[in-house]
């Protein structure tokens, strides 16, 4: 939100003060507007406060468009999205987080259904930029830069734009008429996509295109391997490849028996789709415990919900025909260390999830980019490799490797792309301050529990790869929407216009929030303590000479 402050200057004179306190105030409240925590937690730089006051107020049209204005796939990010909002949401500390994600979801979806589209682009830069990647950094930046006039193309290798949330998520988080639409609805802004178009020569494609900069977003798609003793070796394969071939149709013999090496969301998403492909047993084997496993805790109940089952502490030694021998492991000094004791486990095949790399070395040729030992490319505060116009982005350079995370990188690249082809500097406005749980003054009842999205029988789950989780409809999202305490920021509750016992709050108007009238004010911070939200601060009162 805007940053809006009373103004404080051209004071009267304190001897004139009708109240009589005059020159004994030493403090004055003022309103100020302070950055909620879930803003500040969004790796996409979504304003949820905004829009989350217009869905509750039921203006579900102008929450998605305020939605995104900053992330354009929000029934995606609705699904996808290991939402940190929450986990920073100041209503965590009274009951429950307001659960952001699913009226992200709800706005997204509704979108769809209504075919609500994004404005089209107004003057034309007469700039163009090539983007090489269709996946949610790619998408991403084309949808920014459109926005700011600029023809923008994407070069996919694949068949299908999306990336890894084609390939990578299975169907039954991500439905793919879902992340399609939403993919359709950034091409009729006018951004154009050419699939099956494989990138081996960047500085050709840009010469022979007439691109004036390149935005390279090709994710990471490689399984890593590790070296597994096994007579068979066809038996061993790549989580990566392994959802991809599903996604595909050119489903691989898995057998009855599966075992999952790894302990991450990739992980848990092969184990669940053994299971759909009809494996009696999906068995993942990690080598730390719970509490050290990089998947998040609601991905791996879910697994285990559905029959998924996991051998903690356990690293793999050799791999036979039927079996597989593990030894299991101990945590020391925060370490897992090998204990020397084995034991045999029955399985048919063996999937590696051990994380993924990127397939940066057709860059290498290329003067000025530098990379870091896990190949990943290194860029600078604008996104811009070390060659002049060459942007990168998502999990392709070093960072966390989430939707979310590349969709923000998509449009920091942008505005920085955007500045660089204007011959100018992006300059990232600076936040207000976090508004933290322990400033709220919360003083009404505000408990009401979160409105829970609907999970269907994990029995019925696995005979397919129909969507697990239900939407809210629009009474619970509005309901939800209305749990947001509107951290740090005006929402014209009256309480401090209620409260002052010297009349010097003036109400100016829905939206218009109030007035301080500092003739009239003694200073005696009960605005201040009946602020639910902590939009008034105390501030010194300015001297005055006498």
């Amino acid at each position: 939100m805007t940053t809006f402050l009373t103004d404080v200057t051209g004071i009267a004179d304190l001897r004139d003060h009708p109240s009589g306190t005059g020159p004994i105030l030493a403090n004055r409240p003022v309103y100020v507007d302070f950055l909620p925590p879930c803003n500040n937690a969004c790796p996409a730089g979504e304003d949820i406060q905004a829009w989350l006051s217009l869905a509750q107020s039921g203006d579900f049209k102008d929450a998605w468009e305020k939605l995104s204005e900053q992330n354009p796939l929000p029934a995606v990010h609705g699904r996808v999205c290991y939402h940190p909002c929450e986990g920073a949401c100041n209503r965590a500390s009274i009951d429950s987080a307001v659960s952001i994600h699913s009226i992200e979801r709800f706005l997204g979806d509704l979108a769809i259904q209504e075919g609500w589209q994004f404005p089209k682009p107004g003057e034309k830069s007469g700039k163009r930029v090539l983007i090489i990647g269709a996946g949610p950094s790619g998408l991403s930046a084309a949808y920014h830069l459109a926005r700011l006039g600029h023809d923008v193309t994407i070069l996919e290798a694949g068949p299908i734009a999306g990336g890894m949330m084609n390939f990578g998520i299975p169907a039954y988080r991500l439905p793919r008429h879902i992340l399609k639409a939403e993919i359709d609805r950034i091409c009729e802004m006018g951004v154009t996509i050419k699939l099956n178009h494989k990138v081996d020569d960047i500085l050709i494609e840009r010469s022979d295109g007439g691109f004036d900069a390149v935005f390279i977003a090709i994710g990471a798609h490689i399984g890593k391997k590790t070296e597994i003793p096994a007579r068979d070796a066809s038996k061993i394969l790549d989580a990566v490849s392994f959802l991809k071939d599903v996604e595909l149709g050119h489903t691989p013999q898995i057998g009855r028996r599966v075992a999952i090496y790894g302990g991450g969301n990739t992980a848990m998403d092969a184990a669940r789709t053994a299971k759909r492909l009809g494996a009696e047993e999906a068995l993942i084997i990690y080598r730390r415990d719970r509490e050290h496993m990089p998947a998040h805790d609601f991905e791996a109940d879910e697994a285990l919900s559905e029959g998924v089952k996991i051998h903690w502490l356990r690293t793999i030694k050799n791999l036979d025909s039927s079996s597989i021998t593990v030894e299991q492991m101990e945590i020391k000094d925060g370490r897992p260390v090998p204990t020397g004791k084995f034991e045999t486990l029955e399985a048919d095949s063996v999937i590696l999830a051990l994380g993924q790399d990127t397939e940066t070395e057709f860059l290498k040729e290329i003067e000025g980019i530098r990379f870091k030992d896990d190949g990943t490319v290194i860029v600078d505060s604008r996104m811009m490799t070390g060659h002049a116009g060459i942007f990168a982005g998502g999990d392709m350079v070093p960072s966390e490797r989430t939707v979310t995370i590349a969709t923000g990188h998509g449009k920091k690249a942008a505005r920085n792309i955007d500045a660089w082809l204007r011959e100018s500097t992006y300059a990232k406005p600076v936040s207000n301050p976090i508004v933290l749980a322990d400033q709220l003054h919360v003083w009404f009842r505000t408990e009401a529990e979160v409105r829970q999205q609907p999970h269907i029988d994990p029995d019925i789950a696995i005979s397919g790869f129909e969507e697990i989780v239900a939407g809210l409809g629009v009474e619970e999202a509005t309901f939800e929407a209305q749990r947001c305490l509107s951290c740090g920021n005006c929402f014209e509750c009256d309480g401090c216009f209620g409260a002052c016992p010297e009349n010097a709050i003036t109400k100016l108007g829905p939206g218009k929030r109030y007035k301080f009238n500092y003739n009239l004010c003694t200073g005696c911070g009960v605005c201040y303590e009946q602020c639910p939200c902590h939009a008034i601060d105390m501030v010194a009162e300015p001297e005055v000479a006498i």
